[in-house]
């Protein structure tokens, strides 16, 4: 299972990559946790990274949820905002666009960043 996944990351990330201007808000699913980065590709650092681990987040909301995917989404798109990032490329980690992804996805669109 987790071969294909990776496999499948590969291929997606052969064709998406992010820049200092429109980074890669990349996606990460364990089994009991979230976590979401922006990445710029062309000096390979991380410029921002949230996850459900964060105490903020902690105390919100129990547990590995659809809840706990929305918060984390609108608090990357808040972080990306006070960093002046608004434009960024999703990569879903070759994960399944559905569930706990998706609405991190929509979560950070709705909190004002764009894909």
């Amino acid at each position: 299972m987790k071969a294909t996944r990776v496999k499948r990351h590969r291929r997606i990330r052969k064709k998406i990559a992010g820049t200092k201007d429109r980074p890669r808000l990349s996606v990460y699913r364990s089994l009991k946790n979230l976590y979401a980065q922006l990445i710029d590709d062309e000096t390979n650092t991380t410029m921002l990274t949230c996850s459900t681990q964060q105490k903020e987040l902690q105390d919100k909301v129990k547990g590995n949820n659809m809840n706990a995917a929305a918060l984390l989404g609108e608090s990357i798109a808040k972080g990306a905002k006070d960093k002046g990032i608004e434009i960024v490329v999703f990569d879903r980690g070759g994960y399944l666009y559905h569930g706990r992804v998706k609405a991190v996805a929509e979560a950070a669109r709705k909190g004002g960043l764009k894909f």
